[in-house]
């Protein structure tokens, strides 16, 4: 009997030693953010050809191969197929809105790289309109589609890329932000893909959305996107909200037993970036704000940081 203990104990002991070293993996020591650095972020163009370390492509699925569809695959320089794992990021940009710049297409979102620091693979997914020829520039188009569009393609992409399926990171801003809880949290099926949460400027169920047919009446989009966000269970969330952030906040705080899981950062995109227009963004509800070195910038890298490599 008490070799029978010392055999399951060592095992025990073993197990532990094995997640500690998985959590702390080359991949993701390689993905680590140096948050003191001073480098000014460059979003890569769009390349033509494969994807290949340190290019970003678009990329049709199998299914769309005839369509207009397209999401977007950056690895990052450090990147190899038989490498270790790196984390992955997939990002829902925001609607096409040019007051503020936003065109509503994927491949100008860039809030994705701005939280990676360009370290990881980063997947801008698209929306999916409703004749399933084209990517949406407002809103969800077909959301069923949209959703399994992500079902489809997030596994796809990890196995793909050689990712690391437990570090995948979902985030998006403004409709994105949204999209995160009304796509990335539709159903229990997709909600388990991620491993945690990012949302810049707006989320699901804090303001009424007139004129759609999902984000009004309040009472009602908020009883549903209640629902949405319990999915995530107490996995990482950063909320980050140009302005004042107590809407969000007090919402959460309502809708859920503990938030202890959630990180809240307002932020002042005119003290990150400079007075509006200037040469990363036309105004200041914007994803662009990460690219230059910031306390908030500091703030999120942080974040990611003890997302990857938790000192608990």
């Amino acid at each position: 009997m008490k070799f029978c203990r010392l055999f399951v104990f060592a095992l025990f002991v073993g197990l532990a030693l094995e997640t500690v070293a998985g959590d702390d993996s080359p991949g993701h020591r390689d993905a680590q953010l140096k948050t003191e650095s001073a480098k000014v972020l460059e979003p890569p163009a769009l390349s033509t050809g494969p994807a290949t370390a340190g290019r970003r492509v678009a990329v049709h699925a199998p299914e769309f191969a005839d369509t207009d569809v397209v999401h977007h695959v950056y690895l990052p320089d450090n990147w190899r197929p038989d490498g270790p794992p790196l984390p992955i990021i997939f990002e829902y940009t925001g609607n096409r809105h040019p007051p503020t710049g936003s065109t509503g297409d994927p491949k100008d979102a860039v809030l994705g790289f701005g939280i990676s620091g360009g370290r990881f693979i980063w997947v801008t997914l698209p929306y999916i309109d409703h004749s399933g020829q084209r990517n949406a520039p407002n809103w969800w188009g077909d959301i069923d589609a949209t959703v399994h569009y992500a079902k489809l393609n997030v596994p796809r992409i990890i196995r793909r890329f050689n990712a690391d399926p437990d570090a995948v990171f979902l985030c998006g801003f403004s409709r994105g932000a949204i999209g995160v809880s009304m796509i990335g949290l539709h159903d229990d099926e997709i909600a388990g893909l991620w491993t945690a949460f990012a949302t810049h400027d707006h989320f699901d169920g804090v303001r009424q959305w007139r004129g759609t047919d999902w984000g009004s009446p309040l009472a009602d989009y908020r009883k549903e996107a209640k629902r949405r966000v319990k999915r995530a269970g107490n996995r990482p969330w950063l909320v980050s909200q140009n302005g004042n952030i107590d809407p969000t906040r007090d919402f959460l705080q309502a809708s859920l037993p503990q938030t202890d899981h959630f990180t809240f950062l307002p932020v002042n995109t005119r003290v990150a970036l400079g007075e509006f227009p200037n040469a990363l963004a036309k105004a200041a509800h914007t994803d662009a704000w990460l690219l230059k070195p910031s306390r908030y910038r500091t703030s999120v890298w942080n974040w990611v940081n003890d997302v990857l490599l938790p000192t608990d």
